[in-house]
């Protein structure tokens, strides 16, 4: 009675005519077809296989030898911490991945190790936070990264150390399984997987640019946020203008400009092959699923031809891309269904681990964007109120809300500094970032007045945890560990954020 009133109440009165309200709907419905175009085709799918592949063909006995509840600490929390250096993934595609190794038998302390420096500390994220936003915070972000997945791991089993003595003495009297396969073959099997997981989301780099194909077409020009003008500003001048008479002068001007372009570096060039590399690794995916899980090879071929065919028929860039890799997806999906043994298995496996966490993330992403919105757009909440609420000093916030003066002004003043550590980790924890997406909306919340502190703390608890995130989180561990783990990443990411800010603000 109480839900059907509450949920009777709540349309009763739905403010249909505030356009914020209509703003944010449209916000949560903008943010959650992103997500379904950039991230869950290419990111979460290869991770929900990755996960499966985990839970039937990774020995349960070497999960528990280097990560179990009876493993040398030193290691399992050496091996979990460090794993963010290999997986560029965010804080929704790593759940897959820890709730692989969590039911195959894993620690509490490594396994959320594993949970929260998968998102954490990603290399390249840290390299652009140390080149955009600073080398100090660059440097601070690794450091403290790394270090707060260890503290808070220990301090998961400090509190729920019962339960993992009980687990440590169950795995103990456990008989090792047999081995299906050698170590070399599983460990070439995931980097395959690993790396068409990467390759397919190597993002374009922001010095990228297309050159001059011919006289008459230019393909595009870009740069981002260009420090002085190029020729890919003039290239893309260019191309507005064609089809005047200006215009043809311009392209001969562009031509002659694109001649002198340097050579892309290493990034741009694999970003220009990606689909090729990503193909390659498929190709040998598919030999490995014909030699070792012994699927006939005229099934794996005809898997393989509708997306060869799509990638032929189908122009090169926008969502048609994901065209081929779906049909790749599907084609993966059949001949394992089909296969009695441990490819089934596979499957049923990451089809478990789909339905689990598939609609929780939606769920999760809707009312994310129904409250924050999406980088540069504002939800519910507006962003006036954020950026007032984390600068350096309290001016803003007496100037807004009218509080200054008196006793309280004094108070809010030696408290500012816990106020909006604490404030910016909260907001980090419940906002879903995108991998790299944290640092250019950190720069332009520094822009707005953000301290160095605060910033310092969205970075360590915003790529971590998100709304989606902590939902999935409490399906595999519950409401308890769920709790005490996000209030961990709260807690360390504020007191981070104060002592730098002391030290750098």
């Amino acid at each position: 009675m109480a839900w059907m009133v509450g949920v009777f109440l709540l349309f009763f009165w739905l403010p249909l005519t505030q356009d914020r309200f209509i703003q944010s709907i449209l916000e949560s419905l903008h943010l959650s077809r992103w997500y379904a175009r950039e991230h869950v085709l290419l990111c979460l799918v290869p991770a929900f296989f990755i996960a499966g592949a985990i839970g039937v063909f990774v020995s349960q006995a070497a999960v528990m030898k280097y990560l179990g509840a009876r493993a040398a600490r030193v290691g399992a929390y050496g091996v979990a911490s460090v794993s963010g250096s290999v997986l560029a993934v965010c804080s929704c595609t790593v759940l897959p991945l820890f709730a692989g190794i969590w039911r195959m038998g894993a620690g509490l302390g490594p396994a959320c190790a594993f949970l929260y420096s998968g998102p954490a500390i990603n290399v390249l994220a840290i390299i652009l936070t140390a080149r955009i936003l600073g080398l100090e915070l660059g440097i601070a972000r690794a450091v403290g990264a790394i270090g707060f997945s260890v503290i808070i791991g220990l301090i998961m089993h400090f509190v729920f150390r019962k339960e993992e003595d009980a687990k440590a003495i169950a795995q103990a009297g456990m008989p090792e399984p047999e081995v299906a396969r050698p170590l070399w073959q599983n460990a070439l099997f995931f980097a395959v997987m690993l790396a068409v997981l990467i390759f397919a989301n190597w993002g374009t780099p922001n010095d990228f640019h297309f050159s001059l194909i011919d006289g008459q077409k230019l393909e595009a020009a870009i740069i981002q946020a260009p420090e002085e003008p190029s020729a890919a500003d003039a290239g893309y001048t260019l191309k507005v203008l064609s089809g005047s008479r200006a215009g043809e002068e311009i392209r001969i001007a562009a031509r002659e400009i694109a001649s002198q372009t340097p050579a892309p570096g290493v990034w741009t060039s694999i970003w220009q092959n990606k689909w090729l590399v990503t193909s390659l690794f498929g190709i040998l995916l598919g030999i490995i699923l014909v030699l070792w899980f012994h699927i006939s090879w005229w099934k794996v071929v005809l898997a393989a031809i509708p997306p060869i065919v799509l990638a032929f028929l189908l122009p090169a860039g926008g969502i048609w891309v994901l065209l081929p890799f779906s049909a790749a997806v599907v084609g993966l999906s059949v001949i394992t269904i089909k296969q009695e043994g441990e490819a089934s298995e596979w499957f049923d496996a990451t089809w478990g681990f789909a339905k689990q966490i598939m609609p929780l993330l939606l769920f999760g992403v809707l009312i994310a964007g129904f409250l924050l919105g999406r980088p540069g757009h504002e939800g519910m909440i507006p962003g006036k109120y954020v950026e007032m609420l984390v600068g350096d000093k309290p001016d803003a916030f007496f100037a807004i809300t009218g509080l200054g003066g008196g006793a309280f002004e004094a108070f809010a003043r030696s408290a500012w500094p816990l106020w909006t550590n604490l404030f910016a980790s909260v907001f980090g924890a419940f906002m879903y970032f995108a991998t790299l997406t944290e640092v250019p909306i950190l720069q332009g919340l520094i822009g707005a007045g953000m301290g160095k502190g605060p910033a310092l703390a969205l970075l360590l608890a915003g790529p971590a945890l998100s709304l989606p995130n902590m939902l999935v989180i409490r399906s595999v561990l519950g409401t308890k560990k769920t709790a005490v783990f996000c209030s961990l990443v709260i807690a360390m990411a504020a007191i981070s954020g104060i002592i730098f800010g002391s030290i750098f603000g």
